[in-house]
């Protein structure tokens, strides 16, 4: 089972490990949603959409349509 962005809870950490669906806005891909970079989900927005999140340093929200397409493997920490 492949986990995705939108699978994080409050507070995880993740490696992004595909982003290569067309349907990610460009724009996602020069902030930094490359595979090697760490995500973290900072906070939900109500009725969890967007998804707040912080990849490498650079925060950003993201709708929960996009996040089901960028796949990622969790941190064990």
């Amino acid at each position: 089972m492949s986990l995705t962005i939108a699978d994080l809870k409050k507070g995880e950490r993740a490696i992004i490990i595909d982003s290569s669906s067309e349907d990610i806005p460009l724009k996602l891909l020069e902030m930094g949603c490359l595979p090697g970079n760490i995500v973290e989900l900072l906070q939900f927005a109500p009725f969890h959409d967007p998804l707040y999140l912080n990849i490498n340093d650079s925060f950003l929200a993201i709708r929960k349509e996009t996040a089901t397409l960028i796949l990622i493997e969790k941190i064990n920490e």
